[in-house]
């Protein structure tokens, strides 16, 4: 009976420790990025595409290119505060080098060895190039430095255990792309910057119960993770717009019918405004492939 017990232990053990492993925080193979020295004109589209200072600038700041961070996202489980991105060596990531910032956006590991709540939307970055995201980094180097510390995320028991997010990563994290078969080079160019860069479906697309997107109904339309209200769906169910209408509205914020963008949209505007009209009308014609879902 002894030796039954003990070897009940020891099974458990290795199902924990290889549970521990298989969710462990990843990092980049460096071999990936070992030739990659980033171009900083490229990185500055990729820096709006990403919309990095519509998170990490400071509230009720108009220069969205100091990442000081402070912005609050209110959330079921908690709020989620922005840290400082900035080039501050010691408050912010100045100090990081290139492949300690692409495994924490690709992979969504932190310089420490630890779990990023995917508040920080790794789970779209994953599908990034590499190349885009050492562009990135190069524009990066070049911002201000802000000296703000970072502020703690408002998270209660459970949801602020990072060691389980290793698991929900594994369930939940892809680079598999939702739209499967672009029909045109345009398609997939658009495709591209919704789904890898934009991180439209972290608020477009409903969640399930532990957070993950509900991949069934991409970009469906979910309830605001405030808790007000309803962020609208961008299928052609839910969105009847022509392409040229959602072009013009992701250069100027104006509707058809003559609204304006309000709440959130305001900075997503500011950042699809300074981008190509190339890359506007390729959004638009991502958003009107995509399946009609109720």
């Amino acid at each position: 009976m002894k030796k039954f017990l003990i070897s009940i232990v020891v099974l458990i053990a290795v199902i924990a420790a290889a549970g521990l492993y298989v969710t462990r925080p990843k990092t980049v193979d460096p071999a990936r990025f070992a030739n990659l020295s980033g171009d900083v004109a490229a990185g500055e589209r990729i820096y709006y595409a990403a919309g990095c200072g519509s998170c990490h600038a400071a509230p009720g700041s108009d220069d969205k290119l100091v990442l000081a961070g402070g912005k609050r996202f209110e959330t079921p489980y908690g709020a989620f505060i922005a840290p400082n991105i900035s080039m501050d060596t010691t408050q912010g990531i100045g100090a990081w080098s290139q492949l300690q910032f692409a495994s924490a956006v690709l992979e969504g590991t932190s310089p420490e060895g630890s779990h990023y709540f995917p508040a920080f939307p790794y789970t779209t970055y994953t599908r990034m190039q590499d190349h885009d995201v050492a562009d990135l980094w190069a524009f990066m180097q070049t911002l201000p430095a802000s000296d703000v510390p970072s502020v703690l995320h408002e998270i209660g028991f459970p949801y602020n255990i990072r060691l389980g997010i290793g698991g929900w990563k594994l369930l939940y994290v892809t680079d598999a792309w939702a739209l499967k078969s672009p029909e045109s080079d345009e398609i997939e160019r658009g495709r591209y910057l919704v789904e890898a860069m934009g991180h439209c479906a972290e608020c477009h697309t409903p969640r399930n119960a532990v957070g993950a997107h509900e991949r069934d109904r991409w970009m469906a339309g979910a309830p605001n993770p405030s808790g007000k209200g309803r962020i609208p769906g961008l299928t052609p169910a839910q969105l009847d717009w022509s392409a040229g209408d959602i072009a013009y509205y992701l250069e100027t914020g104006f509707t058809p019918d003559f609204d304006s963008a309000g709440g959130g949209m305001v900075d997503v505007i500011d950042n699809t405004s300074k981008l190509s009209s190339e890359d506007r009308a390729a959004m638009a014609a991502y958003l009107k492939a995509l399946p009609a879902r109720e």
